[in-house]
């Protein structure tokens, strides 16, 4: 028996471990961007002290609608069909709002199949934290261009893509979502910080993270390689989301300057600042910077919109404090005499 003392197990705020927000092992491609995310949804919700039966996690199909069994194993879940994870989700959060809705869809369950889905989900304003793992390619069916793929981008076989991209960070701008921000796989610390605000968020959250595929989608040639978007992201903001839980602390990137951040496989990204005037709160600012970035063939990354004002849906659908699921019927069927007095004027 060895001498050497326990090693203490770390609690977050709730007294719960890390491994209470794990799951399964994953089976994507041996360095799947995907894998990095998950990695990041983990850390993200011990750090923020959510209860990890409190979360209902949602999906679509693609391999990063596979991505839920490798993370909050002691979650809700629920896989639905191609494109269709938005309505569940609106179902489900209208008869249980208290659970924080975390949905995780790929570049074609979102933009193609299921961007009908997106788009009133957006309008609605539902409290959802919602990814977008963004690989510009169907991974699951030999890797077809997906509808986000950039103009010029190639794949290891095949002609280059030359069909407009749906950007879909300005398609929610555009439709008045609530918290709009674009990331990138390797980039664990700004992803990081950009999740946990965005589980803190009152509202609609997309985050657009730009995830490499290894398999079909990671050579030179293309726009959403690891190569080229590490050597071609312009970072509007160092993000560092701060839990009110914790003592402030203020981390700026001045303009003009830069910051280095190693990755989990001890290569280094370097996130440039473009701009220190960037407002979050101006939606046409936003739509600029993503604009240039377009037209300079680059990826820019950070907090892009946010608006903490608009009513969410359950706030315009006057929905009880109390979640419908633990309504009691005797409050939710109405009386013999109320019913009556419908029917009355019916026949008035």
């Amino acid at each position: 028996m060895s001498d050497r003392p326990a090693r203490a197990i770390k609690l977050n705020v709730i007294n719960e471990p890390k491994d209470s927000y794990t799951g399964g092992k994953s089976t994507l491609c041996p360095g799947c961007g995907h894998d990095q995310i998950s990695s990041v949804i983990i850390n993200a919700a011990w750090e923020n002290g959510i209860d990890p039966t409190k979360i209902a996690k949602m999906s679509g199909i693609g391999c990063s609608s596979k991505t839920p069994a490798y993370y909050l194993g002691q979650s809700h879940g629920f896989n639905t069909v191609h494109g269709r994870m938005p309505s569940v989700t609106t179902g489900a959060y209208t008869i249980n709002k208290d659970l924080l809705y975390l949905g995780v869809s790929g570049d074609g369950d979102s933009a193609s199949i299921g961007i009908g889905q997106l788009i009133h989900a957006i309008r609605r304003n539902m409290d959802m934290v919602y990814i977008v793992e963004n690989n510009g390619v169907y991974g699951l069916t030999k890797g077809q261009y997906s509808a986000t793929a950039d103009i010029g981008s190639k794949k290891k076989k095949g002609a280059p893509n030359e069909q407009q991209p749906i950007d879909l960070a300005a398609l929610a701008i555009n439709l008045g979502c609530t918290f709009v921000a674009r990331s990138f796989s390797g980039s664990k610390k700004q992803l990081t910080s950009l999740l946990k605000a965005a589980m803190s968020h009152k509202g609609f959250a997309l985050i657009d993270v730009i995830s490499p595929c290894v398999t079909f989608n990671n050579n030179d040639g293309s726009l959403k390689s690891y190569q080229y978007v590490k050597e071609n992201e312009i970072t509007l903001h160092m993000t560092d989301y701060i839990d009110n839980r914790q003592p402030m602390e203020e981390i700026e990137v001045p303009e003009g300057h830069f910051r280095d951040i190693t990755l989990h496989d001890g290569s280094t990204i370097r996130l440039e600042t473009i701009s220190e005037d960037h407002d979050p709160s101006d939606a046409m600012a936003a739509l600029t910077a993503l604009h240039n970035a377009e037209q300079g063939k680059k990826h820019v990354t950070g907090l892009l919109y946010f608006n903490s004002d608009k009513p969410s849906l359950a706030e315009d659908l006057n929905l009880p404090d109390s979640p419908l699921l633990d309504t009691p019927a005797d409050v939710m069927r109405p009386s013999k005499a109320s019913l009556d007095e419908i029917n009355a004027a019916f026949l008035a």
